[in-house]
């Protein structure tokens, strides 16, 4: 990777967590196309793949910040027609494939089963970046990690139960007396 490739994918991330905390703040996931890019089977899908990738533990998961929700609104405001249409594909791919392997839905897979069926697909996404030609899109599942990480870091538990931020940090004195520098 060179020096470009590595800003252009900082500032994607970036981007990408900037937008993501405005749709959280301004709740604006009901308003326009948002409701209906994603169907709520997909969203419900997209919240479980995201809590496999980060399950909850003694903090909130991925399902408790809706980064399903968060996925829609930002694949069908911020992603290309061509990313859109690589999003979705995969989405179905991920369907069919836990079919073909485990003959049931992936939701009806157990915690260990969507765990090794996601490490699978994890180890194919990294084959493939590596080997990816320029001006090729990138891989299905790529996306949906950088998602969930956005969406999950960006919202109310995330930030606050994961993150522990605090938003008035510090404290402010107004009235201090000053001093001569010297």
């Amino acid at each position: 990777m060179n020096r470009r490739q590595a800003l252009q994918q900082v500032s994607l991330v970036l981007g990408g967590t900037m937008i993501g905390a405005q749709a959280f703040l301004n709740s604006s996931f009901t308003s326009g196309k948002h409701g209906s890019f994603l169907s709520q089977a997909q969203i419900q899908l997209l919240n479980e793949i995201g809590e496999t990738i980060l399950p909850q533990t003694d903090t909130p998961g991925a399902k408790a910040a809706d980064v399903g929700r968060f996925m829609s609104v930002i694949v069908a405001d911020c992603y290309t027609p061509e990313e859109q249409g690589v999003f979705l594909k995969g989405l179905a791919k991920i369907q069919q494939a836990a079919e073909n392997q485990y003959g049931k839905s992936f939701l009806m897979l157990t915690n260990e089963e969507r765990e090794n069926f996601l490490n699978r697909i994890d180890r194919e996404h990294i084959d493939y970046m590596k080997n990816r030609k320029q001006g090729e899109q990138p891989h299905y599942f790529r996306m949906f990690k950088e998602l969930t990480l956005s969406g999950y870091f960006t919202s109310e538990p995330g930030a606050t139960q994961f993150l522990k931020y605090n938003p008035a940090p510090g404290r402010y004195d107004g009235c201090t007396e000053e001093k001569p520098w010297h």
